[in-house]
């Protein structure tokens, strides 16, 4: 699949949701979420789900084209193979003569989430050590740390490069102008911000609403032709309505609530209680998305991070009712163009035949 003749375009690497993806009636037919952003030859990825290095090859698109990685945020089912790209990637981009990769995505969180009001007895015990809500960069030095055997093998042995040389990660700086709080105000009224820029994109982000986790970006790729905006995961939220202002492609997260909820038949009353109001809260239903879609005047809608996975593909569908626009549910690697289209001069209208009037007087 060549991609460098195309225009912008994203490719649905993976459209599963949630770290139970590959469970139940249907499990495979979908990856882990991850998204390609592809302009000019140069491709820019968004999250790093389940097997994200393979959809990449199947999608033809090499790590030496890779110009940055974007993490929405620190669940596992949007960073779970930022190992593999680590390691794996630091010998495929050593070999093409490519990088350093620039990845960004969310800071150290600062403190941990509340304990959910579901709970009973002795407060849970956080993991980590010192380090509990790590952020992306400090994600990637434990990952390097943790692979440190392999990796020195190669260094050492067969003079292969560090991953330090192959990555340039930094956390995302919130403005402090935001009044952002990673529990008492985690996705404040903002306008965006400028976090990447090359000669291709200008990459926007703001906070969006996925409590607990904090912080949660959705971001917006501009370029010369179009515009693509990549919500990350998130209830409905005004925030992302700004970002993605006559976007002329909005992918969107949904989730089915139904399905979720018999997931938990066997599972006891209080996790139950406590998942269902944890998505919520924190997700958004396909109804929901299109109506996102249209207050922000989005040219194109895309649904992915489907949860789940194997949900009956009807549900996405619901998306129509609220958006009258363009609508995909795709399929993992498929392509999605994200061209500006063009809109009719204000002095010409259409007939009921879609043939141009004039409206200017005498013609």
């Amino acid at each position: 699949m060549n991609h460098n003749h195309r225009g912008p375009h994203v490719v649905a690497l993976g459209t599963a949701g949630g770290p139970r993806w590959w469970t139940g009636q249907g499990a495979g037919e979908r990856q882990g979420i991850a998204t390609a952003v592809v302009v000019n030859g140069s491709t820019y990825l968004v999250d790093c789900g389940h097997g994200v290095g393979r959809q990449l090859m199947l999608a033809g698109l090499p790590l030496g084209s890779l110009a940055g990685i974007f993490i929405t945020h620190l669940h596992s089912d949007h960073t779970v193979d930022l190992a593999s790209l680590t390691v794996f990637g630091t010998l495929a981009l050593g070999s093409q003569g490519a990088g350093p990769v620039r990845i960004i995505g969310p800071g150290d969180r600062g403190m941990l989430p509340p304990v959910s009001a579901h709970a009973s007895g002795s407060v849970p015990k956080a993991v980590g050590g010192v380090d509990t809500t790590p952020g992306v960069e400090s994600m990637f030095r434990h990952l390097v740390n943790a692979y440190a055997t392999d990796l020195n093998d190669r260094i050492f042995d067969t003079l292969r490069p560090s991953p330090y040389d192959m990555f340039n990660v930094a956390d995302i700086e919130i403005p402090t102008v935001t009044g952002y709080h990673p529990n008492a105000n985690p996705s404040p009224d903002m306008e965006p911000f400028e976090v990447y820029r090359d000669d291709n994109v200008t990459v926007t982000a703001v906070l969006v609403e996925h409590p607990p986790i904090a912080p949660a970006f959705a971001y917006r790729f501009d370029t010369a032709e179009g515009s693509v905006t990549i919500s990350g995961d998130t209830a409905p939220c005004d925030n992302l309505v700004r970002l993605a202002s006559h976007t002329d492609l909005l992918m969107h997260e949904a989730i089915d609530f139904d399905s979720i909820r018999r997931g938990y038949q066997h599972e006891s009353p209080a996790a139950a209680d406590a998942g269902m109001e944890h998505h919520r809260k924190s997700h958004t239903s396909a109804r929901q998305a299109g109506e996102i879609a249209t207050r922000s005047h989005a040219s194109r809608l895309a649904l992915h991070h489907l949860v789940p996975g194997t949900a009956d593909p009807t549900e996405w569908w619901k998306a129509s009712e609220t958006f009258d626009g363009e609508l995909f549910v795709p399929a993992d690697l498929d392509i999605i163009p994200f061209h500006r289209i063009p809109t009719p001069p204000a002095d010409v209208c259409f007939d009921s035949a879609g043939t141009p009037e004039s409206l200017a007087a005498g013609l």
